[in-house]
């Protein structure tokens, strides 16, 4: 069975390995030309790990990321809400990595060209359009010009295109821009000094003013120092014009470092950490709408193509990750190839509706806004705020919607 996957980001790559690995004959095309170790920084959840562990990844991802030991929710005045050892520091049998996403891409890079071969993943291949015919998909490739210069036949098509995906866009035409709620967000890179043990996850403040710093490199630990991926936050109001969305804007510190210039914790100086940045990013956070169908006919999404959504609970990259094991799993049972991607989008497509409409509502996020809206100047005792009853009820049931649990985790590593 031949697949033909459109797009070369973390899904694409992870599902294309999978594939391949399961006996399929597997083709990748990629817009860009040529893949760069682009953007800032990453997380990949334990239960995401375990995929690209069986993918015989993980001594690469340790020797270039940070194994993340802790995840740490404060206040904007730094008091500790909730801290949530990670990955193998939780008892699982997989770690949780902190990675430069650009790191993580050419790590799945070069993986995917060793197993399936150079020839099988080709790039300044945009796709522009397909048709089925009975058991065949015919999927048309153009390079940056817009000329069509490669027309490819397929049992199966798999828009891995992320989230402007034409692929999505073919079935969906319209549905319109990415959805957004007035947040934006800036993004940095940090050389520094080392914080809370040099492998714990931070997300402080509230909602409408959010800082997020994590490390993400393992050769800067190793001299002593932190590379700390950082993002701040800002809601610039309900009726906001959308900027144009351009995830290499350039960011201006004037924009919003004056609103975060009193947040020194002591552990973290939030101020201090991103005056030190080399560069700046500024983009919108922004998803789509839940989709009633991923699969039509030998046709399917994947990834960002499927099921973009707000950067809460770090779900992104590792949904995409599951996607592309699923996929290969249901393919695998046999059937019809058609029953096979009906089969995958009722796996995935139910629970990640749920994950995108939960982040919309903040997820586990939630429990800053509370703590925030009880006690904005602090707090003496944070069970007088947020009872642990509360809190732990917040924590367990986003780990089951995301199905991060401790519970559905060792399940899995039982089956394997």
């Amino acid at each position: 069975m031949k697949i033909v996957i459109a797009g070369a980001g973390i899904g694409g790559l992870v599902a294309a390995m999978c594939l391949h690995r399961a006996g399929f004959d597997v083709e990748v095309f990629e817009a860009v030309g040529e893949l760069k170790p682009l953007g800032v920084g990453i997380n990949i959840q334990a239960g995401a790990v375990r995929i690209l562990s069986g993918l015989g990844l993980e001594p690469a991802l340790a020797a270039t990321g940070i194994e993340t030991r802790e995840l740490r929710y404060a206040n904007r005045h730094g008091q500790t809400i909730w801290a949530d050892p990670r990955g193998r520091h939780a008892g699982l049998p997989w770690p949780q990595f902190s990675i430069h996403r650009g790191d993580l891409q050419m790590i799945l890079f070069d993986a995917a060209k060793a197993m399936l071969g150079a020839t099988k993943i080709r790039f300044d291949r945009r796709i522009t359009g397909f048709r089925q015919t009975g058991a065949k998909v015919t999927a048309h490739f153009a390079d940056r010009a817009g000329t069509v210069v490669e027309t490819v036949d397929a049992d199966i098509l798999v828009g891995a295109d992320g989230i402007h995906s034409a692929v999505r866009a073919y079935f969906y035409p319209d549905e319109g821009p990415p959805k957004w709620q007035g947040i934006l967000m800036w993004r940095g890179v940090t050389v520094a000094e080392p914080f809370l043990g040099g492998a714990t996850m931070v997300q402080a403040g509230h909602h409408t003013q959010k800082f997020v710093c994590y490390p993400i490199s393992r050769a800067h630990a190793d001299r002593g120092e932190a590379l700390i991926n950082w993002i701040c936050d800002l809601h610039m109001g309900d009726k906001a014009m959308l900027p144009r969305e351009d995830w290499n804007r350039p960011g201006k510190l004037a924009d919003f470092l004056p609103r975060f210039e009193t947040w020194n914790f002591g552990w973290l100086d939030v101020p201090g950490v991103i005056r030190k940045a080399h560069t700046i990013l500024e983009f919108p956070m922004v998803d789509r709408d839940p989709l009633p169908r991923w699969s039509h006919g030998r046709i399917t999404l994947l990834g960002d193509a499927a099921h973009p959504m707000y950067p809460i609970g770090s779900n992104g990259a590792s949904q995409a990750i599951i996607d592309g094991e699923a996929i290969t799993q249901e393919l695998l049972a046999g059937d019809d190839p058609e029953l096979a991607l009906q089969r995958y989008e009722q796996r995935r497509l139910p629970p990640m509706a749920r994950i995108v409409e939960s982040n919309r509502r903040k997820g586990i996020d939630i429990m800053l806004d509370i703590v925030e809206e009880r006690a904005p100047q602090g707090f003496s005792s944070l069970e007088s705020v947020l009872p642990s009853d509360e809190l732990e009820r917040i924590v367990g049931d986003y780990k089951k919607l995301v199905a991060q649990d401790r519970e559905t985790l060792l399940k899995l590593a039982r089956a394997q």
